[in-house]
């Protein structure tokens, strides 16, 4: 089977310095100079939030104690450790020396750094076979596996033993690792494997002529002066080391858990080192300086460009470097950057590494949270923590990740540019207009508004389609809220397309709309947005703003139509009263239309009497009751929070109260999944909203919202969870804002959410306690009129 093969340093440089100019040419000037800097990026993380999010997570019962670290390539900056280490007839307070089993940190920290060194010294290659290192490997079909397969995890052995008796010793592991034949192709996938890295540990031990431990401390953690981490650590230093579980009746302090590497002896290239905070924060000081601290070289520069560049193959495209995973950097927009420019490895039991080659900062977490009874789960405080170092750092676009991140510069503009494929029934309007040969645009100058949400079935942009369309001038592009890459949080100015060399003119800026003079050059104006299919979601607006100025202009408007991603059957929630045709109250609707975005053109044209010329490019094998993945449309999140479908779903509900002073989740992995604030009690909201019936269920949840309202705040609030499809939009909110502002009537304010409710009869029985199936039997009738007038414009 062919494949990419991986870049090496040497060929890297030159793609870099291709790379780090062109963006620094399309970077705005001003900011250019700052994102080449290497200075770390950021504000110091304040302890009291610190402190609050670790008893946070400690309070929930998710973890015992912790230990957290951060820092920069010059040192740690803030250091905390909370809790217990261990608990029983002598408490044991958590410390910040406290040592703990790493699980598979081991792999980054020790046995990937041992085969690069290697490497570097001529002992092995890692495009060689590993078979070559450790003969009997080759067997079972794995000749051709190379050592930089097993770095990466696409060798194709599965993810582990699979037998307890496989266990028995490090002599009936070794063997089954021997004559194991892979579950895949070599190169074809990753298969994230402790298997991979048992066998790196012993290449290391066949090609050095010592066992792993005794070279990584002679190579690694002497040099660096890590003077706590060891496999194996020995019974002076027991008393620090966090317990993990029971095993023969005895808890496991100085133990491997790792049931592998405790069969190895204790000793394994996946599992078995111990180590402090402080010492993992030396290694990772290591890595920020090129390889070395002050005299001490761990790595040379080559080394480190190697283990810093995210492989290309087709099997990893850009997922993973050698021994790391790659994920977005820690600034507070990270959930909708490409995943670029940090390296990331966590431990079972609980630890985690994160390497920021962008802010140029590290953070450590440790816990044990399989102790004391194997229910821990160290998820929430990660995240948690990380959002918190997020939210001191500055929004950072991808063009400014690549120049600050340049190994990883490839990576950020593959993910950038790559589209979905459709994959059928439906043709948007794009593609039935690329059908029909451009019939209606050919001869034509044309001004298209649109962004990254507007792209044909084979993964094409619209603005590119159209550049090239023959008989087509592409003359002007106008982005709405979010730009025309749908990953801004705040107005922008005009920039160039750098694929098309058009101006994009901003919608979103000091003047919102499309000015008159923008259209000079223009015949006819062609709209393709992917709506959300809410009344306060933006492009609507956007739509409006775009017939209104044609109409002025006097020239006519092409709507690509696209489907309502909730369905063009489901309509529900408040209809609101008036409208001010301002960005989120732009025509009287309900909260859920149901409507595609050609068939709002037809509605807005008409009932605002716009007088537009419009004519609407009609999908092809569409039907109301579509939701979007029954589409095969390709999914592109139309704004930065509705990054898929599950945030888009609670959108309607969760985006009703967000004008209030709460937070939604954006800045987490899940927007729109919670609701919170420091004021809120957690245990009590869940226990109200669970009372009513709303079609979900609520868990009590610590979180940080790295973005909105508190960002790098620890909040207390709910997780929301449907039980069922969204068949009643604005129940949930509806309930969601009676509860808070009942409870909290000095910080949730119902008049902060009086648009959004848009309908004053409902926000006054909101206001005055009603009950939620009394509120929905109004809206309901307020629905039933709206689909009357609606009918009018229906295209499908």
């Amino acid at each position: 089977m062919e494949r990419t093969q991986p870049l090496r340093p040497g060929q890297f440089a030159a793609i870099v310095v291709v790379l780090a100019v062109a963006l620094l040419i399309w970077v705005p000037t001003a900011h250019a100079e700052h994102a080449a800097s290497d200075a770390p990026l950021g504000t110091p993380v304040p302890m009291r939030e610190l402190e609050a999010v670790v008893s946070a997570q400690i309070a929930d019962a998710n973890v015992a104690g912790a230990v957290v670290v951060i820092g920069d390539a010059d040192g740690v900056r803030e250091r905390i450790a909370l809790g217990r280490r261990a608990i029983g007839p002598t408490t044991e307070p958590m410390t910040e020396d406290t040592i703990f089993d790493l699980a598979s940190l081991t792999k980054a920290v020790a046995t990937a750094t041992a085969v690069l060194q290697l490497a570097e010294r001529g002992r092995l290659e890692l495009d060689a076979p590993a078979g070559r290192y450790w003969p009997a490997f080759a067997d079972g079909g794995k000749a051709r596996i190379t050592v930089r397969q097993l770095l990466n995890h696409t060798s194709g052995l599965p993810p582990g033993l699979a037998a307890q008796s496989e266990f028995r010793n490090r002599a009936t592991v070794l063997h089954v690792i021997e004559v194991m034949p892979p579950i895949d192709e070599p190169g074809h996938r990753v298969i994230y494997s402790d298997l991979n890295y048992v066998a790196l540990g012993e290449i290391v031990r066949h090609v050095s002529g010592l066992g792993l431990d005794a070279w990584c401390a002679q190579s690694i953690f002497r040099p660096l002066g890590m003077r706590d981490t060891a496999f194996r650590p020995g019974r002076m230093s027991a008393a620090r080391i966090a317990p993990t579980i029971i095993r023969n009746g005895r808890w496991l302090r100085g133990n491997v858990h790792d049931p592998t590497a405790a069969a190895l002896g204790g000793v394994s290239g996946n599992a078995g080192l111990f180590s402090t905070a402080d010492d993992l924060a030396l290694f990772a000081r290591m890595l920020l300086n090129g390889g070395r601290i002050g005299s001490r070289r761990i790595l040379q520069p080559d080394s480190v460009a190697e283990l810093l560049t995210p492989d290309s193959s087709t099997a990893v495209e850009g997922t993973r470097t050698l021994g790391w995973e790659v994920q977005a950097p820690l600034v507070p927009n990270r959930y909708r950057t490409p995943r670029a420019g940090l390296l990331q490895h966590l431990g079972y039991t609980g630890t985690g590494l994160w390497i920021d080659l962008v802010t140029r900062r590290f953070v450590i977490v440790l816990t044990s949270r399989l102790y004391p009874e194997e229910r821990g789960d160290a998820m929430p405080l990660r995240e948690a923590v990380l959002n918190l170092v997020s939210s001191t750092a500055p929004l950072l676009s991808a063009e400014q990740i690549a120049v600050r991140a340049p190994t990883m510069a490839e990576a950020v503009i593959r993910a950038g540019g790559r589209l979905p494929a459709a994959i059928g029934p439906v043709r948007s309007g794009i593609d039935v207009l690329e059908a029909g040969g451009f019939a209606p645009l050919v001869g034509k100058r044309v001004g298209l508004v649109t962004n990254r949400s507007g792209f044909d079935a084979q993964g094409r942009r619209t603005i590119d389609v159209l550049a090239q369309a023959p008989g087509v001038r592409l003359r002007a592009i106008f982005a709405p809220e979010h730009g025309i890459g749908t990953d801004l949080d705040a107005p922008f100015g005009n920039t160039v397309d750098r694929r098309s060399k058009v101006v994009v003119h901003s919608m979103y800026g000091t003047s919102k709309g499309i000015p008159r003079s923008a259209l000079a050059d223009v015949d006819v104006l062609v709209f393709d947005l992917q709506d959300a299919g809410v009344r306060f979601f933006t492009y609507l607006a956007a739509l409006g703003a775009t017939l209104e100025a044609a109409a002025q202009a006097r020239i006519p408007v092409l709507v690509l139509d696209r489907p309502d991603p909730l369905g063009g059957d489901l309509v529900g929630g408040p209809v609101s009263d008036t409208a001010d045709r301002s960005l989120t109250n732009y025509v009287p609707l309900p909260l859920v239309h149901g409507m595609t975005i050609g068939e709002l053109a037809g509605f807005l044209n008409g009932q605002l009497h716009i007088g537009a010329t419009l004519h609407v490019v009609a999908m092809k094998q569409y039907n109301r009751a579509m939701r979007f993945a029954n589409t095969g449309l390709g999914w592109v999140p139309p704004s930065p929070n509705l990054h898929d479908f599950a945030a888009l779903e609670r959108y309607p509900d969760v985006g009703l109260i967000e004008g209030a002073s709460i937070s939604v989740g954006r800045g987490t992995s899940a927007p729109f999944g919670m609701v919170g604030a420091p004021w809120i009690d957690g245990v009590a909201l869940a226990r109200d909203l669970n009372a009513l019936d709303t079609g979900a269920t609520y868990a009590p949840i610590h979180f940080v919202p790295a973005e909105g309202p508190y960002k790098g705040r620890s909040c207390s609030g709910v997780a929301i969870h449907r039980t069922s499809t969204l068949t009643h939009p604005g129940r949930i909110g509806l309930a969601l804002a009676r509860v808070l502002s009942q409870r909290y009537p000095e910080h949730f304010k119902l008049e902060a959410i009086r648009t959004s409710v848009g309908s004053e009869t409902v926000w006054a029985m909101l206001r005055d306690g009603v009950s939620l199936d009394a509120i929905e039997r109004v809206y309901m009738a307020q629905v039933d009129a709206f689909l009357s007038q609606r009918a009018a414009y229906l295209l499908y």
